[in-house]
């Protein structure tokens, strides 16, 4: 335990930042997963941008590293390119 009022104080802020730092990470984890799941190719679409937001703002705040939310966005569309054009082929067939 701290000995200081500062530190008690440091303490308090840290637990706070470190509470809302791990909702926005499991936020995003959770939307990463519904993009992932079996949903249709339109509900996905509108994921994304959701997904896309949830990242910058992130990454705005310093939760996450700039460069870190620019590969998962990454990752994640070419994720979704994959399913857009395994939807359409199935379709055409």
């Amino acid at each position: 335990m701290p000995n200081h009022k500062s530190c008690e104080k440091r303490l308090r802020q840290e637990e706070k930042r470190s509470a809302r730092n791990h909702y926005v990470k499991m936020t995003i984890k959770t939307l990463a997963k519904k993009m992932r799941s079996e949903l249709p190719i339109e509900d996905k679409e509108k994921l994304l941008s959701e997904v896309y937001a949830q990242l910058d703002k992130a990454a705005k705040k310093g939760v996450i590293h700039k460069r870190t939310a620019s590969r998962r966005k990454a990752r994640i569309a070419a994720y979704y390119n994959k399913e857009k054009a395994a939807s359409l082929n199935t379709e055409e067939k």
